[in-house]
């Protein structure tokens, strides 16, 4: 059976949230998750520093194989989806700069892995969280607790990922496949 870590992430500007799980086969467990946080005052280029080199320290601290994060949805304020935005885009770079894996779900394949429901509320999502990862209690904020929720669905669709991979890449043995002559 493969184990693996994966780290999950919620992009924002403000509060950027995280979460670290260990997957092996159906098993989840939850290593660490929180919030990377910048305060309003700071001007956007530190904030965006602050995240990366925290987000790095994170990724270099738990040694995860994977990225998961979740991909931008809004249909409102296009300003907060800048924002959000650039701060999402210092994750993947973090990420690349520490050769990691990256996995990219939208809010709804999150929702329908975690809860089995595509339109699943905070409060749903984060009693799933806590029964799938056997936490105490649920996990706050509600970024970490998309984080955690984000990382589980790619400890879900992962091993089925890998198995489609598998799949095409298998030949039936006749030298015509191989490109071959005899």
């Amino acid at each position: 059976m493969n184990a693996f870590r994966v780290l999950g992430v919620d992009p924002g500007i403000a509060r950027l949230g995280y979460g670290v799980v260990d997957v092996e086969g159906s098993s989840l467990r939850c290593v660490t998750y929180g919030c990377i946080e910048t305060r309003a005052q700071t001007p956007l280029p530190v904030r965006l520093q602050t995240i990366f080199r925290e987000l790095t320290d994170l990724i270099q601290r738990h040694s995860p194989a994977v990225m998961a994060v979740e991909e931008l949805f809004f249909n409102r304020n296009t300003t907060t989806a800048f924002t959000v935005g650039q701060a999402r885009g210092v994750a993947l770079l973090s990420a690349a700069e520490q050769s990691l894996a990256i996995a990219e779900y939208t809010p709804m394949q999150v929702k329908q892995a975690v809860t089995g429901y595509g339109r699943a509320d905070k409060q749903q999502i984060q009693q799933m969280v806590k029964l799938l990862l056997n936490l105490v209690e649920l996990p706050k904020p509600d970024d970490a607790a998309d984080a955690l929720a984000i990382a589980i669905t790619h400890g879900h669709s992962a091993p089925i990922e890998r198995l489609e991979v598998r799949e095409t890449n298998r030949t039936t043995g006749w030298n015509w496949e191989r490109r071959t002559r005899r």
